[in-house]
């Protein structure tokens, strides 16, 4: 009987003890989650949607392609004074030929020599590719002046999707472009572009470092998602981002739906005699670099990359390893990325939240931003690497 008592009289102090409040908690919490870096927005636009962005001598250039949507706007502009200024001043008239103005306008970059380059796709949503629509565009932005516009033919599919672009000015009588083709129908590719002579190339239609992961699963806006083709649920494909090394040497790029980064040595890449089997055979895997859309390189040769899934931009150091540089909850869909020795500009272009990912909701909530985060010179530990 005593030991029913003394167990009673223990249980009854555990239940007690059980029952308490615990203390709160205050020092356990994932810092990973939440907003990092610091972040400074830029640019504030209501409408339309943008996607690419470049910089030269602080102008900041952004492109608003249309294959998602027939919108009003300008399909590419100078983000100017708090406003949007279409670029350039003296557009083509509407009637036109294709070739000769600027229809969807996605992916833009620079060179090395400050110019400006765009993609421009050719696709309006609901109506084919014309003739000369699908083209590469450059400019001066100095003088205002188009300074070349090739027309791409013989690399274009009528499902592609010409996404982003690089300029190499070292191979080439005027430049080598390489354009991830990300393929509205499942034909991804490169394709190689010889700015002097216009001769084209669809290349690594079929390797693995063009395409989608099978079984590819993601995080966007709480949602778990994988790949549905039939069902698409979010932006997913093929080849997509793309970057260059410093020295033009190399080129890095990656699916949309892989967390797999690649590369190949621009030598072989803006050879034209060189078979797509040797090319194959030069493709190096980099390893996982996260679920980036768009890929840039700073003045170091660092690469950043979005990280949708994370609200975030990652960098990949010289050394190879990575950084997250700055991670907010209004990064939502970070698109089109640019580095240079002061800053990464990104877009939070909300691709995410388009109606056909949706059964026909426009989930996206304006404003759209542009956001700016500063950086440094690498230091002695990542200097080293390719």
């Amino acid at each position: 009987m005593a030991g029913a008592i003394l167990l009673g009289v223990l249980m009854h102090g555990v239940g007690t003890a059980w029952a308490r409040t615990p203390p709160p908690i205050t020092d356990n919490h994932d810092p990973g989650f939440g907003t990092q870096g610091k972040v400074e927005i830029v640019g504030v636009l209501q409408a339309p949607d943008p996607s690419g962005i470049a910089i030269i001598d602080g102008r900041m250039f952004l492109s608003f392609p249309k294959h998602d949507g027939d919108h009003a706007g300008p399909v590419l502009a100078e983000w100017k004074d708090g406003r949007l200024v279409p670029f350039p001043a003296t557009a083509a008239p509407i009637d036109a030929p294709p070739s000769s103005r600027l229809l969807s306008v996605h992916g833009l970059t620079t060179d090395t020599q400050g110019r400006l380059w765009g993609i421009d796709d050719g696709k309006i949503k609901g109506q084919p590719i014309p003739p000369g629509g699908a083209k590469v565009v450059g400019f001066d932005v100095r003088s205002g002046k188009q300074i070349a516009a090739v027309v791409l033919k013989e690399a274009l599919l009528p499902g592609s999707h010409m996404n982003d672009l690089r300029i190499d000015l070292t191979h080439g009588a005027a430049g080598t472009v390489y354009v991830t083709d990300s393929s509205f129908d499942g034909h991804p590719a490169l394709v190689v572009v010889d700015i002097a002579t216009g001769r084209q190339r669809r290349v690594l239609e079929h390797d693995r470092s063009t395409q989608p992961d099978p079984g590819y699963q993601t995080v966007l806006d709480g949602r778990v998602l994988k790949v549905d083709r039939e069902h698409p649920t979010f932006p997913g494909g093929g080849a997509d981002g793309i970057t260059l090394s410093r020295a033009s040497d190399r080129l890095y790029y990656a699916p949309l739906s892989s967390r797999r980064l690649y590369s190949l040595p621009t030598a072989l890449l803006a050879d034209f005699s060189k078979s797509d089997a040797e090319l194959a055979a030069a493709v190096s895997d980099e390893g996982e670099k996260g679920a980036a859309d768009g890929l840039a390189s700073d003045a170091w040769g660092r690469i950043y990359t979005t990280a949708a899934d994370h609200d975030a931009v990652f960098r990949r150091n010289l050394d190879g390893s990575f950084d997250l540089i700055a991670s907010d909850p209004r990064f939502v869909w970070p698109d089109g990325i640019f580095a240079d020795d002061r800053a990464v500009y990104v877009v939070a272009g909300q691709w995410s939240r388009l109606p056909r990912f949706h059964d026909g909701k426009d989930l996206r909530h304006p404003p759209y931003l542009i956001a700016r985060i500063g950086i440094a010179a690498p230091s002695e530990k990542t200097q080293s690497g390719k």
